[in-house]
């Protein structure tokens, strides 16, 4: 018997250490206890009612001894039911020994403190889940076994009705009561084993659920079974404490509200901080969360002029304009002279200007016959040169022209020839080819009567037109 106390400590021990709370749901379950063996009435009984009439009697008929004396050890399998084995030991001290003479006769005598012992397989069905409770477990259980009585021993069909209090997820306080039939029954001790019923009361402990992380919500439910997590997310954690798990939070370590995904937006402007590249700053979101206080369209964090309205392609800043004419140096062909809008910055060449070319033109002299240039023309020349420089962007078109003496095929070429001696002049002082054109007319455009000396004279002219 010490043995055996020993054997129901040891069990004892081994479910506190590998029991683990808050799992309804561990597969393994072991209960140990004390059991009585009801002293037989309900096969010595005739009358249906009288094998049950004394159920609740213990003092007269239930035979206990005050030690630890059941073990149950039992495997869930799944849709309530669950399988396991009872070992139990008793000492028989009472025991109806015959069917009553007369009704409600039944005498209970000691057959000889006769040892017990039973072995029982035990198929389960729990209606907890049925009932909807998470500390009621009422239950039914059938199934077959073995028992010895003395110098008897039997095999016997069980059946019975059980119910456990959990006091925990995982520890609670069974009862149960069995009937065991048995098909050898000459109610004769030591010869044969009589049907009758044994009681249980043990305290049940359930285990086996693995834990990887520890958190108390089992690897078989946990979404997230290597990481310690909170029930209501399925064991998944929720590090900030922002009521969003960690796999649906966009910043999983920094508080913030369901609507931004759990993020901080710090300056409220409705972007959240890990996308505002002006956290502190309240901006719209076209400028990812910054400020543009100059209004020019370009954010203040990259605006080089944040507080002076500019230009994106110049970084926010305006362009500059070294002359002021209103035309930025980007586009001003004549960035340093003031010039107007219309001729991209460059200065319009006047009426006067052209009158004042034209002028110095016809005071071009060559020598006779030829496109040489008689010396005091060099003056002319130079003075053509200082206003073409005025107007750096202007085109301008070189025009010669002859009186009407000589043939029409030497006029034609010798004012041809006169107007490109004045351009490739122009050029050899630095005015560029592309700004000058030279054309030549011969006798074909006369100004004035060739018919006079004075006519002639002015027939014979170089003229200088503004190209448009």
């Amino acid at each position: 018997m010490k043995n055996l106390n020993r054997l129901f400590v040891a069990s004892l021990m081994l479910a506190g250490v590998t029991a683990q709370a808050q799992d309804k749901n561990n597969p393994w379950a072991i209960t140990f206890g004390a059991n009585a063996v009801d002293g037989g009435r309900v096969s010595a009984a005739g009358p249906f009612a009288d094998q049950f009439s004394n159920y609740f009697n213990a003092k007269d008929n239930w035979s206990i001894i005050p030690s630890v004396s059941y073990v149950n050890v039992s495997r869930y399998l799944g849709d309530n039911f669950s399988f396991g084995l009872t070992g139990s030991v008793n000492k028989v001290d009472k025991f109806v020994d015959a069917r009553a003479t007369r009704p409600g006769d039944y005498p209970v005598a000691n057959p000889g403190d006769l040892m017990y012992y039973g072995i029982d397989g035990v198929i389960k069905y729990s209606f907890m889940e049925m009932i909807g409770t998470s500390w009621f477990d009422p239950f039914l259980h059938i199934g077959g076994g073995y028992t010895f009585l003395g110098d008897a021993s039997a095999g016997t069909v069980n059946g019975g009705l059980g119910m456990s209090f959990w006091f925990t997820e995982n520890v609670g306080l069974t009862l149960q009561s069995t009937y065991k039939h048995s098909f050898d029954d000459t109610r004769t001790p030591n010869v044969d084993v009589a049907t009758h019923l044994q009681h249980f009361a043990g305290i049940s402990f359930k285990f086996g659920g693995k834990d990887t992380d520890g958190d108390g919500v089992y690897d078989k439910d946990d979404a997230c079974p290597e990481v310690a997590g909170l029930k209501e997310f399925n064991g998944c954690p929720d590090t900030d404490g922002d009521g969003i798990q960690d796999s649906e939070d966009k910043c999983p370590n920094d508080f913030g509200p369901k609507e931004l995904q759990g993020c901080p937006d710090t300056d409220g402007d409705g972007v959240i901080d890990i996308e505002d590249a002006c956290p502190e700053i309240a901006g719209p979101a076209a400028f990812n969360g910054c400020p543009d206080t100059d209004g020019d369209g370009v954010a203040d964090n990259v605006d080089q002029c944040p507080e002076v309205a500019g230009d994106k392609d110049n970084a926010g800043c305006p362009w500059p304009d070294t002359d002021g004419d209103g035309v930025a140096d980007k586009d001003d062909k004549c960035p340093e002279v003031k010039g107007t809008v219309a001729n991209n910055g460059c200065p319009e060449v006047t009426e006067e200007a052209i009158k004042k070319l034209n002028a110095y033109a016809k005071t071009i002299l060559f020598n006779s016959g030829k496109s040489s240039f008689q010396k005091q023309t060099y003056t002319v020349l130079e003075s053509i040169t200082g206003i073409l420089n005025e107007y750096p962007h202007a085109k301008f078109s070189i025009e010669g022209h002859t009186d009407s003496d000589g043939s029409d095929t030497l006029n034609q070429k010798l004012s041809e020839e006169r107007a490109a001696a004045v351009k490739n002049y122009l050029i050899e002082k630095g005015i560029d080819a592309s700004r000058l054109e030279s054309k030549g007319f011969g006798e074909s455009k006369p100004i004035d009567t060739n018919k006079t000396s004075k006519g002639k004279a002015n027939n014979r002219r170089v003229e200088v037109l503004l190209v448009k």
